[in-house]
């Protein structure tokens, strides 16, 4: 449920990049989606870490 999160959070970080960049709408869309995805996928990257770190397996 982590990566959801981080996506949320990255497509408003993408989005307030572009804005204080001078972007018009479509700018801060295709920053916000850009954004989404990464921090989505470092999102998802974090949540197995944990999952095999901090889970026992047995």
């Amino acid at each position: 449920m982590i990566g959801p999160v981080f996506a949320l959070a990255g497509f408003v970080w993408g989005v307030l990049v572009a804005r204080r960049r001078g972007g018009k709408r479509l700018d801060c869309l295709q920053y916000g989606v850009g954004y989404g995805i990464a921090f989505g996928l470092v999102g998802v990257l974090i949540g197995i870490a944990l999952a095999r770190f901090l889970v026992p397996h047995g």
